[in-house]
């Protein structure tokens, strides 16, 4: 089904060349110019297509990155904790702290919060009570949200630690800053995504691996960057 988009969208469209592959820098220029006339600070996504097989489980790639700038978004966190840990993610600044309470309130529908942490002890109770409902959410192990240094997990997620994965058709999906943003600190948050994302390749994976990169914001077109020209970035950064 054809979409409509309209003349706000189409301007901005024609206002560059979307079949050219840009350099990082260009790219910026162009997505914050085309979020300007916008009545809010909109998001700015980076979506990256791998040149893997997101069905084997050794081509899987997963992980989280500490942007040098942030995302520029409040992130709410609860955290699964109790005892010293419950202080010390309550000291950490997570929004919501609880064990047994907060899973009942989680079930009965508490849903504003955008990562869930969680301490290893709580993880049984965590998994058997809520493994459905939080779904994408659930604390993992492998996304530094299950561990016991809760403290630190949470302190780092506040102050711009993103988690990136694969979705099934072998795209990651990540925000990488707000349109507010300097064209240098988005061009940093890139790089330093990109490089993670190169560190984590499959050694299963064969061929060309970033197969195609775009910028975009919450409401604008995407931006195509040249995958050739971000691999020295992001090798160097």
């Amino acid at each position: 089904m054809a979409v409509h988009h309209g003349k706000k969208y189409r301007a901005m469209a024609e206002s560059y060349d979307a079949a050219k592959l840009y350099d990082t820098t260009e790219a910026a220029a162009i997505v914050k110019r085309n979020a300007s006339n916008r009545k809010f600070n909109e998001t700015v996504e980076l979506h990256v297509r791998l040149g893997v097989d997101p069905k084997k489980s050794d081509q899987n790639v997963r992980g989280t990155v500490n942007l040098p700038h942030g995302t520029g978004r409040t992130v709410r966190v609860i955290a699964f904790a109790k005892g010293d840990k419950a202080k010390e993610a309550e000291a950490a600044g997570a929004d919501v702290v609880g064990e047994a309470d907060l899973i009942d309130r989680v079930k009965g529908g508490f849903a504003d919060f955008d990562v869930a942490v969680a301490t290893p002890d709580m993880m049984g109770a965590v998994g058997s009570n809520l493994g459905r409902i939080l779904a994408q959410k659930m604390p993992n192990p492998k996304s530094g949200t299950v561990t016991p240094n809760i403290g630190a997990a949470i302190r780092d997620i506040k102050a711009g630690k993103v988690e990136y994965r694969l979705d099934k058709t072998g795209i990651i999906h990540t925000i990488v800053g707000k349109a507010s943003f300097e064209e240098d600190q988005l061009v940093e948050n890139v790089a330093t995504l990109l490089d993670a994302i190169v560190r984590a390749k499959p050694a299963a994976a064969k061929g060309t691996y970033l197969k195609s990169i775009t910028m975009t914001s919450t409401m604008g077109p995407g931006v195509k960057i040249d995958p050739l020209k971000v691999k020295a970035t992001a090798a160097t950064t």
